[in-house]
């Protein structure tokens, strides 16, 4: 809370110009990123080891994690552990561009990729809660860009949309977005594209016809999008670095660059432009606070009824992730813009996602009030256990080793090859 209060003081006192390229009042434009907005002092965080207390082992778990930095398939990583409510571990990792030899702090800005669906559903499920929005009315009704074979959107509703239940193909036309082609054009072109189900009936996960969304929920916000989810949820929760926009990530002044094979990469704008779907940067400290949110821990700006609707399993899916990992999960379902799944006899909730040079996750354990998130700049995705093992701590279970490196190929200069847990690069 005490950081709440001063960032507020802090934007209000520097006319909403700052670090992060803040947008203005209304405006919807990115401001200069030249003057710096105080943040939360770093004594206040959980950052060193006299500071970290509670049921998890962090001092191991800062050990795996140090060392898990310094594999050649990474660059910077940046994890927060909330434990029991409570942000009990903040800790920042490499380096945030390879070139420079920049370290990643708390501060430095990643990408949240397809994590940003939590904001999307936790909109819908807001807008729905205020009479704006009808989950049960079709995707038509609402004039959008958006075209199904054989004239499935006027079936198909906002909360088959929602919860990825379209019918199309796994990732469809994301080749397409990835070339540079436009979402709007992309989103009437599904018309033709093939079908894995009857719309309706199965879970697909999709970004280019998920992010009707956007559309949908500007107009029933009357504005934009993204200003609406940073004007109802990450301004009043205190997040100043969170928010959209390829600009605003790289117009900032500590960011975490794209990596691959240990060499900083382009940065690509295609999944910026579809916001509802991977839309969405902030630092570590930010992440951690949405994820409290998503806990209850802010009743004020995102209440019990909200969250239950967002969350509430809508369909049935596959197992997540890759290798022992898949394995380990079961049960898993889909919300709006949201995953549930057993672990270890629990349900867990949250939410993963990957883009090019960038991977993030949310996971939490509702029960508990305790989860990880953590955000990295490279392709890597064996980063994915980190929740797994913090959880696993949490319960004093210490025979998973999720954060084991022996299993891996032993680095001999270079890039040591693939990780044995893998995920779809657009989920």
């Amino acid at each position: 809370m005490k950081r709440v209060l001063f960032v507020l003081i802090a934007v209000a006192a520097l006319g909403f110009a700052g670090w992060f390229g803040l947008r203005g009042l209304g405006g919807g434009h990115p401001l200069a990123a030249s003057v710096a907005i105080p943040m939360k002092p770093a004594e206040d965080l959980p950052d060193t080891p006299a500071e970290w207390r509670g049921r998890i082992d962090y001092r191991a778990l800062d050990a795996q994690l140090s060392a898990l930095a310094q594999r050649p398939e990474m660059a910077g990583l940046a994890v927060a552990v909330v434990e029991d409510g409570a942000l009990r571990f903040v800790r920042t990792y490499g380096v945030a561009d390879s070139a420079t030899g920049a370290p990643v702090t708390p501060h430095t800005l990643f990408r949240w990729a397809s994590v940003s669906k939590t904001a999307t559903g936790a909109m819908a499920a807001a807008l729905t809660r205020d009479g704006k929005v009808d989950l049960d009315r079709s995707v038509a009704s609402w004039n959008t860009s958006l075209r199904l074979p054989g004239g499935a959107e006027t079936r198909v509703t906002v909360g088959d949309l929602l919860a990825q239940r379209t019918g199309l193909t796994k990732n469809a036309y994301d080749e397409k977005l990835e070339e540079g082609q436009d979402p709007a054009l992309l989103r009437m072109g599904l018309a033709s594209a093939p079908l894995q189900c009857d719309p309706g009936t199965c879970h697909t996960y999709q970004n280019i016809a998920f992010d009707t969304a956007a559309e949908i929920l500007g107009r029933a916000a009357n504005e934009p999008f993204p200003d609406a989810v940073e004007a109802r949820f990450f301004r009043p929760l205190g997040m100043v670095s969170a928010g959209y926009g390829m600009a605003r990530l790289t117009g900032a002044r500590d960011w975490a660059k794209p990596h691959r094979d240990g060499r900083v990469r382009p940065v690509k704008e295609a999944y910026w432009r579809v916001p509802a779907a991977a839309g969405v940067e902030s630092d570590i400290v930010d992440f951690a606070t949405w994820m409290q949110a998503m806990m209850g821990a802010r009743p004020d700006v995102l209440p019990g009824p909200v969250l239950q609707l967002a969350h509430s399993p809508r369909v049935g899916t596959g197992r997540l992730y890759g290798g022992t990992l898949r394995q380990a999960t079961s049960d898993a379902s889909y919300g709006l813009g949201w995953r549930s799944f057993t672990y270890g006899g629990q349900r867990l909730e949250g939410h993963s996602g990957a883009v090019s040079g960038y991977r993030a996750t949310m996971i939490f354990e509702p029960a508990t009030r305790t989860g990880v998130v953590a955000l990295w700049n490279s392709d890597w995705g064996f980063p994915f256990r980190i929740p797994f093992a913090a959880i696993d701590s949490y319960h004093g279970r210490a025979d998973a080793r999720w954060l084991d490196l022996s299993e891996l190929p032993p680095v001999t200069g270079g890039a040591s090859g693939a990780s044995p847990t893998t995920v779809n690069l657009k989920e």
